[in-house]
């Protein structure tokens, strides 16, 4: 199956009308009905119902849809890492959130520069749960992501899992107590990784987070790690004895066969069982 049929398909998709599909492909509409009846026949499935008045994808098409989706990110993807591969600059971009890296960051780069084999590596720092997007486009090879985040066309490995605290103003009604659970908060279990994603939109980093924090706007639930590394005078950070832990991993695109990102991946799994085996002892 080429590339164009399927351009061509996820745009009457997205519009659900073939003139302004077709506006947006700059052809015609009859070539662009010819090449999805094309692909129907090369199928053997209607994609979309046709009327006088409307378009809507069939049950085969809702299939189709998310995969062609995938399938032309990932050949773009290709293209970029291609390029990126003949550039004269670093060989291996690893992106991450900006005090998203459970403080293995420097020692992962440290254990990785010392492997002869190892190229250069650029750091790229990005908003929250922009990581997985930047692999699959083929702009970054690596990233350390913390949960909640979106896996389709990644292998993944956790690196480590900490207790949740949850971040308050001072003058918080709850900041006086030693512990919270989620009750206290007014969540459920499974509405922590929502509410998190839904706070991430409001707070592009972790400062602005903590500043609607202190100022009473919202409460956080952040990983116990970020109490000792940014204390603020008008937050507190209590333990969420049930809130599911912070899990931390190293991600990377399922097609990859960089050795040098295999590399990268084992330096970063290395460190996290180093520290777990001292956090035990």
């Amino acid at each position: 199956m080429e590339s164009r049929p399927l351009r061509y398909f996820v745009a009457v998709a997205e519009e659900l009308n073939f003139a302004r599909a077709a506006e947006r492909l700059g052809i015609s509409p009859p070539p662009l009905s010819r090449a999805i009846r094309q692909l129907e026949s090369e199928l053997g499935a209607v994609l979309f119902e046709r009327t006088t008045h409307s378009v809507t994808l069939t049950p085969a098409g809702e299939v189709l849809l998310p995969e062609a989706r995938f399938a032309l990110e990932a050949m773009e993807a290709a293209g970029r890492r291609a390029r990126r591969a003949a550039d004269d600059g670093p060989k291996l971009v690893l992106t991450v959130k900006a005090d998203g890296d459970g403080g293995l960051l420097e020692p992962m780069l440290a254990r990785y520069a010392a492997d002869p084999a190892a190229v250069p590596v650029s750091v790229r720092l990005c908003s929250w749960r922009e990581q997985s997007l930047l692999l699959r486009r083929g702009e970054a090879d690596v990233a350390l992501v913390y949960e909640p985040y979106e896996r389709t066309g990644l292998d993944v490995e956790n690196l480590a899992a900490e207790p949740r605290v949850a971040a308050l103003a001072v003058s918080h009604p709850l900041a006086a107590r030693a512990g919270l659970s989620l009750a206290d908060l007014g969540l459920r279990p499974d509405e922590v990784h929502r509410y998190i994603g839904g706070l991430r939109a409001r707070g592009q980093d972790l400062a602005q987070l903590l500043t609607l924090v202190g100022l009473g706007e919202v409460f956080a639930l952040l990983p116990a790690s970020v109490a000792d590394r940014y204390p603020r005078p008008g937050v507190v950070y209590r333990p969420v004895r049930d809130a599911p832990p912070a899990v931390l991993a190293v991600a990377w695109p399922q097609q990859s066969r960089s050795r040098a990102t295999a590399s990268l991946v084992r330096a970063a799994m290395a460190v996290a069982a180093e520290r777990e085996e001292r956090a035990a002892s």
